[in-house]
């Protein structure tokens, strides 16, 4: 657990230093990276979800996890399109109720064939919650999943939903064969998961050494041709810091980065930065079930109270957006949008007229986060500074992301530990990927709408929104959400910032992109080699 401490507005410059980290040196690990290995951080930053290998459970870590599973469908590498993956074709039919799957030639990894039997039996765990699924909420307006042939799997929607796609490549095929076994109930932290998982992807796992890595070797066998590389080495640092020293010394060849350590990489021709939008809106969730947050003026205070422009500027380097409801992209705004400018005297003001002294006054406020990185403890050092200004006492607390989701996703939470949550939520490539922190239909145990929000107003823009088949009409409708959001805060939105990866120049056709959650993507890692 790390606790923030208070710092001066004035001080926003100076978070920008670093502190140089010395060089790890891991015992048996870094002798391992060869012509044939490539190592890296696959899981530092917003991407990772150290030690669950659980992709029905996992919220984040899709980057690692698509190299040995596969969805029946996925982006492709710039996230514009969805492209097949396990599924050699897809059909849709014209009311958008009926999708239709064929499936490729592909086999486990220990052989055995993939079927849309293994296909309909991994649909009936991600929609059970017993199983710890985290799809099982989205994947509610299914109405039946049927196999007619083993390469053919059908499913039909009880109504239309424009984000079932979206959905789907988030759900990575598993093998019936392998875990029909164990019962539904037991599955989500079963030793499977990180002792002996099967996929269909380019690479199979081999080892995973708690804390340190997780080792995959090649699958020769897979249908896309065999990989280049011999192995895969996932490697976990204790911070962020520490895999860019890795980086810098050879010790791996790829991290993710915040936006304020790429300057030092920009003109360094042993390594390329990538650059891209993250899809994620960052917001501070008011907790709905905490009665400081019920006065719409309170919600309001915390936004004019915020100057996202100087930390955007300061802390990010410009490369942000500000957010005012969940969307930046421009055909989701519309035109008459409150823009929340900085204004402390006015947030000092609504405070007043709400009655803050009364309902909260200076009594310190628990801020839930699992973001851990240096530049996520300098931004929440920068808000708790200018919310101490307006009245507002903010205690940032950041967790790992395990700890987060076992306090927030609480069918009976405490209140108390997190009457404010500093997050990020998917807002692209699908608009409607934000549904399930908002619709109040995804309040826990249901979903992950942590906030508990309950605005009948914004679930029923969600909603409809949801249902809109024409493509055409579509962003009008999530016009109506961004206007309800805008209006009834029920997050204070701050901004969607751009994500970093940076790669060895010694590293070929490597596909990074900045994915909400690590993705999955179109990234074909069998095509990734490295020089000697």
């Amino acid at each position: 657990m790390k606790r923030l401490s208070r710092l001066s507005v004035i001080a926003l410059g100076a978070l920008l230093s670093t502190v140089a980290v010395p060089a790890l040196a891991v015992s048996g690990v870094a002798a391992q990276a060869q012509a044939a290995t490539l190592s890296g951080g696959f899981d530092v930053g917003p991407g990772g979800f150290q030690g669950n290998f659980n992709p029905l459970a996992a919220t984040a870590g899709f980057t690692w996890l698509s190299i040995y599973y596969e969805p029946l469908i996925a982006y492709d590498e710039k996230l514009q399109k969805v492209v097949g993956a396990l599924a050699s074709s897809y059909e849709v039919s014209p009311d958008q109720m009926t999708y239709t799957f064929k499936l490729a030639d592909a086999k486990w990894h220990d052989g055995k064939p993939f079927t849309a039997n293994d296909a309909k039996f991994t649909m009936t765990l991600a929609m059970d919650a017993k199983t710890g699924s985290v799809l099982a909420a989205r994947l509610k307006g299914i109405s039946s999943v049927e196999a007619p042939d083993d390469h053919t799997i059908v499913m039909k929607l009880s109504a239309p939903s424009s984000s079932f796609l979206d959905t789907m490549t988030k759900v990575m095929m598993l093998p019936e064969h392998a875990l029909s076994s164990i019962p539904a109930d037991q599955l989500a932290k079963n030793t499977w998961w990180s002792t002996a998982p099967i996929g269909t992807g380019p690479f199979k796992f081999t080892k995973y050494v708690s804390d340190q890595y997780v080792e995959l070797a090649a699958n020769t066998d897979y249908r896309g041709g065999k990989p280049a590389l011999e192995r895969l080495i996932n490697r976990y640092f204790a911070n962020p810091a520490a895999a860019i020293a890795a980086l810098r010394s050879g010790e791996i060849q790829f991290t993710y980065v915040d936006s304020n350590d790429v300057p030092t990489f920009k003109d360094n021709k042993d390594f390329k930065v990538i650059e891209g939008n993250s899809f994620v809106v960052n917001y501070l969730g008011f907790n709905h079930e905490s009665p400081l947050w019920k006065d719409v003026r309170v919600r309001q205070a915390v936004m004019y109270a915020i100057n996202r422009d100087a930390i955007i500027q300061s802390l990010y380097g410009g490369a942000a957006k500000p957010a005012n409801c969940a969307y930046v992209a421009e055909q989701l705004i519309p035109p008459d949008v409150d823009t929340y400018a900085y204004d402390p005297e006015k947030a000092k003001q609504l405070l007043t007229e709400a009655g803050w002294d009364q309902i909260n006054g200076g009594k310190p406020i628990t801020l839930l986060t699992y973001y851990t990185t240096p530049l996520a403890t300098n931004v929440l050092a920068a808000v708790q500074a200018m919310l101490a200004q307006v009245g507002i006492n903010i205690v940032p607390r950041a967790v790992d992301a395990p700890t987060y989701n076992s306090i927030v996703l609480n069918a009976t939470p405490d209140i108390a530990q997190f009457q404010l949550v500093y997050a990020g939520l998917q807002n692209g490539p699908d608009a409607g990927s934000i549904n399930v922190g908002l619709n109040e239909k995804q309040i826990p145990p249901a979903g992950p709408n942590v906030a508990r929000v309950r605005m009948p107003d914004l679930t029923k823009a969600l909603d409809s929104a949801l249902a809109e088949p024409d493509s055409a009409k579509r962003d009008a409708a999530y016009q109506d959400v961004c206007k309800v959001m805008n209006t009834n805060l029920p997050w204070a939105t701050l901004w969607v910032a751009n994500r970093y990866g940076i790669v060895s120049t010694k590293v070929k056709d490597f596909v990074w992109t900045p994915a909400p959650g690590g993705g999955p993507y179109q990234a074909n890692p069998q095509k990734w080699s490295i020089a000697e």
